[in-house]
C-alpha cells in the first residue's frame, strides 16, 4: 500500500468521501421532520387543525386553530473522537486504518437513527405534547373528547381464520399482515380536536420491526409472495397502499411494531439540529501529535429528538 496516502489530509477526505458514498439511514426521513435550532432548547405549539370545509350558511364562520400545546425540546452535546498512533500509521499496510475512519464516518451518519430508535422505545412510558404518553390508549385532541388508542394488542388466539400457529415473537406472515393492516386502519380512523380524520388521505406507512419480527414482516409486504397464500393479508396487494419495513437492531421489542404514515407533511417525531456534525483534528505539526506522538480526529454536533403528532404513528403489540 502507497504510504503516502496515509496522511491526516488523506484521513479527513477518506472521511468526508464516506459521507458522500453512504447517505446514511434514509427512513428517518419519512418518520420524522427536521428542524433548525439557534438556541440551547425550541418551544414547539401544537395548534389545533385547519377547519374544514361546510354548506354556506348565514355567512362565514371563522374558526382559530385553537389553544396551543406547547413541548420543549433542548438540544444536548454529542461527541465522538478516534485516536490513531503514528506508529501505527508507519505500519500499517492492509488498510486498516481507513476501513475504521469509514466506520467512523458511517457512525456520523446512523447517530440519528440511535436516537429515534431509543425514542421510538421509549413511547410506551414517555408522554408527548398532549400530556399522554406517545403511544397510549387515551389520547384526546381539544373540543374532540373522545379517546383515541395508537397503542394497540393484536391477540393471535382472537383472529382463528388467519390460523391458529405463530407465537408472540413469531407470528407469521398472515398474523403480520393482519397486524398491520388493523394498525393501518386505526391510523386511517385517527380525528383531529374538530373530529376530522387526519390520515384519511394516506397512503404511505413505514413498519418499524425488531430483528425478530423482520422475515415476517418483509414477506407480509412483498409483492413476490402470492396474496392467496397470505389469506389477502398483505396490504400492498389488498388495499392498494405502500407498505416498507423497517428492521431496526437498536430495537429491544420483541413483540412489538410501530407503524408510522410517511407521505405527511408534519411526521411523529422530530429531529433538531443546533449544530450538525463537525470534524476537527489535531494531527501534523501539531502540539499534541509532538507530545503524544499520535493524532486524533474528533467529530461533534448539538441536537436532539422529540415527539411530534402521535396521530402519525401507532403501536401493535402481539399478545
Amino acid at each position: 500500500m502507497d504510504q503516502t496516502l496515509l496522511s491526516s489530509r488523506a484521513i479527513i477526505g477518506a472521511y468526508f468521501a464516506r459521507l458522500e458514498a453512504s447517505p446514511g439511514m434514509a427512513w428517518i426521513n419519512g418518520v420524522s421532520n427536521l428542524f433548525n435550532s439557534d438556541q440551547a432548547a425550541e418551544t414547539y405549539g401544537f395548534l389545533g387543525q385547519s377547519p374544514a370545509m361546510r354548506e354556506w350558511l348565514g355567512g362565514r364562520q371563522a374558526r382559530g386553530l385553537g389553544a396551543v400545546n406547547n413541548f420543549a425540546i433542548a438540544n444536548k452535546h454529542y461527541e465522538g473522537t478516534l485516536r490513531i498512533e503514528k506508529k501505527d500509521v508507519r505500519r500499517d499496510k492492509t488498510g486498516q486504518i481507513m476501513a475504521r475512519v469509514q466506520e467512523f464516518a458511517d457512525r456520523a451518519q446512523t447517530h440519528w437513527a440511535s436516537l429515534l430508535a431509543t425514542l421510538i422505545t421509549a413511547g410506551d412510558s414517555t408522554t408527548c405534547y398532549d400530556g399522554q404518553y406517545f403511544f397510549d390508549t387515551d389520547h384526546t385532541e381539544g373540543d374532540n373528547t373522545t379517546n383515541q388508542s395508537n397503542s394497540l394488542t393484536y391477540t393471535l388466539a382472537s383472529e382463528p381464520h388467519i390460523g391458529t400457529g405463530g407465537t408472540t415473537t413469531s407470528p407469521g406472515i398472515d398474523h403480520m399482515g393482519r397486524a398491520m393492516l388493523k394498525t393501518i386502519t386505526a391510523m386511517l380512523a385517527f380525528k383531529d380536536n374538530r373530529g376530522e380524520p387526519m390520515n384519511e388521505n394516506a397512503s404511505s406507512f413505514l413498519a418499524y420491526v425488531p430483528a425478530g419480527l423482520y422475515a415476517d414482516a418483509a414477506g407480509a409486504v412483498s409483492n413476490l409472495m402470492p396474496s392467496a397464500l397470505q389469506l389477502n393479508m398483505n396490504p400492498n396487494l389488498v388495499a392498494g397502499l405502500n407498505v416498507t419495513v423497517q428492521m431496526s437492531a437498536r430495537s429491544t421489542w420483541t413483540t412489538k411494531f410501530a407503524m408510522f404514515r410517511t407521505d405527511s407533511p408534519i411526521k411523529g417525531l422530530i429531529r433538531q439540529s443546533e449544530q450538525d456534525v463537525e470534524l476537527k483534528a489535531k494531527a501534523e505539526g501539531s502540539e499534541f501529535e509532538f507530545d503524544e506522538d499520535a493524532w486524533e480526529f474528533g467529530i461533534d454536533a448539538w441536537r436532539n429528538v422529540g415527539y411530534g403528532y402521535w396521530q402519525r404513528a401507532c403501536l401493535s403489540t402481539f399478545a
